[in-house]
């Protein structure tokens, strides 16, 4: 296992493949494996990299308070230590704010954003209970039951469970807690047209409760492509795995030529 000391946090990291930079970012709970079928199969035509984010999996606890301009400096960081000047930033749900805040923070290190099931608020009354439920099993250290359920709905195999579940519940409830909490807050809407970097937009057809984020990224975002994916809800990089691979290699060889 590879791991970068920031600032007195070892932070996990994984580096597949070669070619074009493409760095994964997960929602609070989950981790780095939530992304096995990108690396498993992307590698073969970029330089995939993954990490966990402070206090979640195999990284460290995090004394200093978790926000998204944290994990932001902690690509940067990241991406110091690897010597790579540029890179594709990819997000999954709230790991898709953190790709608008880095977009925003450091554009000079990025070459574009890829939102998977992202946001750039939270707004309706649904998902702001469901990450305050969030918040609150972090606070109960109930991680064992948040796990669970997290890791079940993000699988589609008995295997990609237990390997979801076995990293999920090695979080510390703090940092996780803080992850939830701070997405909450994180409003960066007014902010989108600031970002002049291209950006993919990946949402599930099914994934109704997010179509009102996907329409807002799509008419703010000053370069963007949204794509729709068919008979699928929130839970794209695992259970549409082949056909977020595919739109990435199709986004990312446009940007390329």
């Amino acid at each position: 296992m590879s791991f970068v000391n920031i600032s007195g946090v070892d932070l996990y990291y994984q580096v597949q493949g070669k070619g074009t930079p493409i760095i994964f970012i997960h929602p609070p709970l989950l981790t780095s494996v939530t992304f096995i079928r990108q690396i498993n199969e992307l590698s073969n035509h970029f330089k995939i990299i993954v990490f966990d984010i402070r206090g979640h999996g195999n990284s460290s606890f995090s004394e200093e308070i978790l926000t998204y301009p944290l994990i932001s400096h902690d690509i940067k960081q990241l991406l110091d230590h690897l010597e790579i000047d540029q890179a594709f930033i990819c997000g999954y749900s709230t790991g898709g704010s953190i790709v608008l805040d880095f977009l925003l923070t450091y554009p000079e290190r990025s070459l574009g954003g890829i939102l998977i099931g992202a946001m750039s608020e939270v707004k309706d009354p649904s998902l702001k209970n469901k990450i305050t439920l969030g918040v609150k099993l972090a606070e109960w250290k109930a991680l064992t039951i948040l796990a669970l359920s997290v890791s079940f709905t993000n699988s589609n195999t008995k295997k990609l469970f237990k390997e979801l579940y076995l990293h999920a519940n090695k979080g510390k409830a703090k940092n996780i807690e803080q992850y939830y909490r701070y997405s909450l807050s994180y409003n960066c809407t007014a902010q989108l047209d600031q970002i002049k970097l291209p950006v993919l937009l990946l949402y599930g057809e099914k994934d109704v409760a997010f179509h009102r984020y996907a329409r807002l990224l799509n008419e703010k975002l000053p370069v963007n492509e949204l794509i729709l994916i068919g008979d699928i809800k929130h839970q794209l990089p695992t259970k549409a795995a082949w056909e977020v691979n595919y739109f990435i290699k199709r986004f990312i060889s446009t940007q390329n030529n």
